[in-house]
């Protein structure tokens, strides 16, 4: 731990030291954002940014791993990457129906014993629902109070923040096992 701080803070030093020593730029920088004017439901517009980088990372990651290593869990106590793939649908349809504040999609949820084909097709009708959902979306309502979890009442803004942290987590756990099984994950192939 101690040496995970002290990495840590070698790196924002040498970035500082970066930042202090660096040319400046010759051209002016970009406007800021605000400068270029409002921007309509930055909420629902920034979970549509955030869903096309999800749904490209986390199919590929799917789709790279080999179907013999659906069964794959790196520990005994954690889950197999065929019920990551299952929770991704379930998440998917769930979180952007309550988001978007439209019906979650009436579909015979995937098992972890289905064949890797129909994982991928199950996780990429989640993702084209999550995008169908989400065009539909505005901010208007984000302030309604929604269920969330067992009864429990919040805003429909959550939704949209879990989602957001959801994708991140379901991808990063893809791109884990992947690496444990030698598969470089999606965001790390070098471009083409």
């Amino acid at each position: 731990m101690k040496r995970t701080f002290a990495v840590a803070g070698l790196v924002v030093y040498a970035a500082l030291a970066f930042a202090q020593t660096a040319t400046p730029p010759t051209k002016a920088p970009a406007a800021p954002v605000a400068a270029q004017g409002p921007t309509k439901d930055p909420v629902a517009s920034s979970l549509r940014l955030l869903l096309q980088r999800s749904q490209n990372n986390t199919v590929g990651a799917i789709e790279a791993m080999p179907a013999d290593k659906f069964s794959y869990k790196p520990t005994p106590d954690q889950m197999p990457f065929a019920h990551l793939a299952v929770h991704v649908v379930e998440f998917n349809n769930s979180f952007c129906a309550k988001a978007a504040d439209v019906a979650a999609p009436k579909v015979d949820g995937p098992k972890e014993s289905d064949s890797k084909d129909t994982l991928v097709a199950a996780v990429k009708a989640s993702y084209s629902f999550c995008s169908d959902a989400l065009s539909k979306m505005d901010d208007s309502k984000l302030g309604d109070s929604i269920e969330l979890f067992g009864g429990r009442q919040a805003p429909r803004a959550m939704a949209a923040l879990i989602l957001s942290s959801g994708w991140a987590d379901h991808y990063s756990t893809a791109a884990m096992y992947l690496r444990l099984n030698g598969i470089l994950p999606p965001s790390a192939q070098p471009k083409k």
